[in-house]
């Protein structure tokens, strides 16, 4: 069984000393679902809603996430990020946006937890925007699809299509 990194013996904690690792530019793809609804989805997709445009808040709020994100992770180192770009994409059949996040760095740690981060940001603005027209709204199955660079390789997720 291998150590923790973040645990010290102690049982206290501590966060990863990165200064020896190597500068490699890093990438990150994450994606999750939001479940709306019937009407609330036709709103959203209308631009109804009356908070404003729900897909451009949420894309805001996903990049704004992002760059927070060592703020809202413990732990968390704090990235020089690049790029972050956040898309909503609107599913008629399920009722559902789609919520896509990429990230990227140059630097001694990864994006992936910028990118996951953006995406569920950006899941809650579009439920708190939505809220008044239904609370059974879902957030589903937040998870990383892709990322690059770094000592541990590529990773693609198997179930990506």
């Amino acid at each position: 069984m291998s150590s923790f990194t973040h645990v010290l013996p102690d049982g206290g904690v501590q966060m990863v000393d990165v200064s020896s690792k190597t500068d490699t530019v890093r990438t990150a793809v994450a994606v999750g679902t939001v479940i709306l609804g019937e009407e609330a989805f036709r709103m959203v997709k209308e631009n109804t809603i009356q908070k404003g445009d729900v897909v451009s808040v949420a894309q805001i709020a996903g990049i704004m996430g992002a760059k927070e994100t060592s703020r809202l992770i413990p732990l968390c180192h704090q990235v020089q990020i690049q790029r972050v770009d956040v898309e909503l994409t609107l599913l008629e059949e399920s009722h559902s946006l789609e919520v896509r996040a990429f990230a990227k760095s140059t630097g001694p740690t990864g994006v992936e937890m910028e990118a996951l981060t953006a995406v569920s940001i950006a899941s809650l603005t579009v439920y708190d925007m939505c809220k008044s027209i239904t609370k059974d709204i879902r957030i589903n199955n937040i998870h990383l699809l892709a990322k690059t660079g770094g000592a541990s390789g590529d990773y693609r997720n198997r179930d990506t299509n």
